[in-house]
């Protein structure tokens, strides 16, 4: 499993599968090779369901967002 955390708030948003995190390492930007972190904003989102992710990959990052205009996550291999 991999863990999933809001940066900003150093908080742990929920676990996700090896197979979830190849699709957002596939669909998002990364920096570098061993950039961990992500930058997520509802338009983010919407292409990320667009492009087929799963469907609890997607609630949970919904939930993480909340009502915010943006956030950066990181996930940590367990």
């Amino acid at each position: 499993m991999v863990d999933l955390f809001d940066v900003d708030a150093d908080v742990r948003i929920g676990s996700i599968t090896e197979d979830q995190l190849r699709f957002l390492q596939q669909h998002l930007e990364e920096e570098s090779s061993g950039d961990q972190d992500y930058y997520l904003n509802p338009a983010t989102l919407d292409v990320l369901k667009e492009q087929g992710a799963d469907p609890a990959l997607l609630a949970l990052l919904v939930d993480a967002l909340g009502d915010r205009d943006d956030m950066e996550i990181r996930w940590v291999a367990g």
